[in-house]
C-alpha cells in the first residue's frame, strides 16, 4: 500500500505553513519553492486543504495561504483525509460512510472483513497521533551523500 504524490506533498506543503505560523501568508510559489513541489500540483491540492478548514487564504500581491487553527490542532490524518477521502485498505469499507451502496454484499460474513477493519483503524490512529508541530520540532536526518 503506499498513500498518494498528494498526500506527500499535502503534509509537506503544510508543514512549511506551521514553519511560518503566525508570520504572514505564504503564496503556493514560495512553498512549491520551498519543498521543490510543482505549483501546479499544490493549485489541485490547496482548495481540499481550505474546504477542509485547515488553511485560510487572502487574495492580493502580499496574499497566500496560512494555517487555518495551530499547528499542534491539526494533525496528519487531517491532512490525509482532505486530499484524498477517509482513509480505507479496501473498497468495501470505504463505502461504510459513503451512502452508497456496498460494493460486497458479504458484510460480517466476509472472513478478511476484520483484517482491514484492523488496519484501517491503526492507520488512523498513527496519522491521528502526529501533529504538524511534531514535524517542525523534530530534526530532519542529514542527507547521505
Amino acid at each position: 500500500m503506499k498513500l498518494s504524490a498528494r498526500v506527500e506533498y499535502g503534509v509537506r506543503a503544510m508543514a512549511v505553513l506551521a514553519l511560518h505560523d503566525g508570520l504572514g501568508p505564504l503564496s503556493l510559489k514560495e512553498i512549491a519553492k520551498s519543498e521543490k513541489i510543482s505549483y501546479q500540483f499544490l493549485e489541485q491540492i490547496f482548495p481540499d486543504l481550505r474546504k477542509a478548514g485547515l488553511v485560510g487564504s487572502v487574495r492580493g500581491a502580499r496574499g497566500g495561504y496560512y494555517l487555518a487553527r495551530p499547528p499542534e490542532q491539526i494533525n496528519i490524518g487531517d491532512i490525509v483525509r482532505a486530499v484524498e477521502g477517509p482513509i480505507a485498505p479496501v473498497d468495501c469499507l470505504a463505502d461504510d460512510n459513503a451512502g452508497r451502496e456496498p460494493c460486497c454484499h458479504r458484510g460480517e460474513a466476509c472472513r478478511t472483513r476484520h483484517v482491514w477493519e484492523k488496519l484501517r483503524d491503526r492507520i488512523n490512529e498513527v496519522l491521528d497521533s502526529v501533529y504538524l508541530n511534531d514535524l517542525i520540532e523534530s530534526k530532519p536526518e542529514p542527507l547521505v551523500k
